[in-house]
């Protein structure tokens, strides 16, 4: 007998339809235990899941939010990411997804505060 396919909802995120999606680049990114993302932004929207580790997360003037293993995160086009820190005792890794449009390249802006 076979065994079932299971699917689980780990993320909706939805789009404001203003910007064509062309291509998705998707990379693997590594936070060595204590590293602390600088202020950024995405010039696309970007989402991903978590692989390793525990990330605190904070889009600015929201809530931080505590990332673990199988959490998925969204972050729109062009909003500040206060927070992306690898807030645990052991190295962080992600899956992120880059939504980019046509001849977009760039998927992230360090920011001065």
């Amino acid at each position: 007998m076979q065994k079932p396919v299971v699917r689980k909802d780990l993320l909706t995120a939805n789009m404001d339809g203003s910007r064509p999606i062309a291509k998705v680049d998707i990379q693997e990114v590594t936070m060595e235990e204590g590293v602390k993302a600088p202020l950024h932004s995405h010039p696309c929207p970007t989402m991903g899941i978590v692989t390793e580790g525990t990330i605190a997360f904070e889009i600015e003037g929201n809530q931080t939010q505590t990332l673990r293993v199988g959490d998925a995160f969204y972050e729109p086009a062009n909003v500040r990411i206060a927070k992306f820190n690898n807030v645990g005792n052991s190295p962080a890794k992600f899956v992120v997804f880059y939504l980019l449009g046509e001849n977009e390249n760039e998927t992230i802006r360090v920011l001065k505060k």
